[in-house]
């Protein structure tokens, strides 16, 4: 029975590996639908280098542009959610990986609306306690033509020294198909299809 586990539990490491090695290795394998693979790969080369006590508690934050340190609903290029993905797949991983992750948008009470109930808020009235934060986990943004070069960095709350930092590209294609038009600083551009 234990061979058995060990052998499946190989397999599907192995199968995961083959799959990633063959979207990195096939160009024609599109990188739409693989947000989480990429956030995968920035959270591995992050928390690599960690070397925190394990009680430590993180609070996961926003990724935002370089240029703005904000962000910009009205930026319409097509990695725009992308920070906010961000900041949701690292808390995911960040949890996977054993660490204390700190929800610090939750509201002191179910909230129930007609359309829907939650318990997250961005309304701070509504927002309960946060516990101690030890570190912090965010990242900016480099918008370029075909994606973003995105900047991870775990951050001490007590001293902001950067205790582990990580670099990654994420190809714009990752929530859309290549555009026909785009914009870049304001101005409209037609790209050409390539047939």
């Amino acid at each position: 029975m234990g061979a058995a586990l060990a052998i499946a539990v190989t397999g599907c490491s192995s199968s995961s590996n083959d799959n990633a090695q063959r979207i990195q290795s096939d160009p024609s394998i599109s990188a739409l639908g693989n947000v989480e693979y990429y956030t995968y790969m920035l959270a591995n080369e992050l928390f690599s280098d960690v070397r925190t006590p394990r009680q430590s508690r993180y609070a996961v934050v926003g990724f935002v542009p370089v240029d703005t340190m904000k962000y910009n609903a009205e930026h319409q290029h097509p990695l725009m959610l992308l920070g906010h993905q961000l900041e949701q797949g690292m808390m995911t991983e960040a949890t996977k990986r054993g660490f204390s992750t700190q929800e610090f948008k939750l509201s002191n009470d179910i909230i129930v609306s007609e359309e829907s109930d939650r318990i997250l808020t961005r309304d701070i009235e509504k927002l309960s306690g946060i516990e101690r934060v030890d570190f912090y986990i965010t990242g900016t943004m480099v918008y370029q033509e075909s994606g973003a070069m995105v900047n991870a960095r775990v951050i001490d709350a007590r001293n902001k020294d950067v205790v582990a930092a990580a670099t990654r590209f994420f190809p714009a294609e990752i929530f859309w198909q290549k555009e026909q038009v785009t914009t870049r600083n304001g101005k409209l551009y037609r790209t050409e299809g390539v047939r």
